[in-house]
């Protein structure tokens, strides 16, 4: 059998110029591929290094410019020569600090969502047995490991409807809409989660609350959600430290 190479899919995934019937076949192979979504993590952190690129090369562009301007100038304006140098240094600093600044702090909520988010690994949540004998929550479990996040969200919210009392499907559930963009819904999931604060799945929705408060452009909610997850020495409290750094 002919391996396939991944690399032109990946760099298309990761571009978003995939079309939907290509994207729903790619998203279908890394659901059953763990190199494969290791390789497309991969990429997509060394797209977000190779950003910042450009002030690593205005950095070697003074330094070469001083450099050739230091050998031209004459030995008599030696300390004009010093203060101009100084002068270049300080600019370039100057321009250096601005683009850190604006590649750091200065981030949307949409880079900032970009860099820290990874999808729910449904492999690591551990199933209660009478929720696993549940057909429709079996169903669930396959439109979500296929990426189908709507007809996910169907089917948890039918093992809800026989009994809301799971947070595993409630947390699911929730997960389920955040991927469909249905923010509203995903937000009353995760403080269902929180709220009963006796569940596995405590730390995973704080941490997507926040989240969504990130993508509705609720900046003081995130704040206080990150700063809460930041305190509470979770396994998100890094990711919840950086951000914040960036938002305030």
């Amino acid at each position: 059998m002919k391996t396939i190479d991944f690399s032109y899919f990946i760099e298309r995934y990761n571009a978003g110029e995939m079309n939907e019937a290509e994207k729903t076949w790619f998203q279908k192979e890394l659901s059953g591929n763990l190199k494969l979504r290791e390789e497309v993590d991969l990429r997509r952190k060394t797209d977000m290094v190779l950003k910042n690129r450009d002030v690593i090369q205005l950095r070697t562009k003074l330094a070469e410019i001083e450099k050739k301007r230091a050998a031209a100038m004459p030995v008599k304006n030696n300390r004009k020569n010093i203060t101009l140098r100084y002068a270049a240094v300080i600019a370039g600093l100057i321009i250096l600090g601005s683009l850190a600044l604006f590649n750091g702090r200065n981030m949307t909520a949409d880079d900032i969502f970009n860099r820290y988010y990874k999808p729910y690994d449904i492999a690591s949540v551990s199933r209660s047995l009478n929720v696993a004998s549940n057909s429709d929550y079996s169903t669930a479990i396959e439109y979500y490991n296929v990426h189908d996040y709507r007809n996910a969200a169907l089917y948890f919210s039918k093992v809800l409807s026989s009994d809301s009392r799971y947070m595993e499907s409630t947390m699911l559930y929730g997960i389920a809409n955040f991927e469909e963009k249905n923010y509203p819904v995903a937000k009353q999931s995760f403080r269902k989660v929180i709220d009963n604060n006796d569940n596995l799945f405590l730390e995973d929705a704080q941490w997507y609350l926040a989240l969504c408060y990130l993508k509705t452009d609720e900046k003081a909610k995130a704040v206080d959600q990150l700063t809460l997850i930041n305190n509470s020495g979770s396994l998100y409290s890094n990711n919840a430290r950086k951000i914040l750094r960036k938002l305030k």
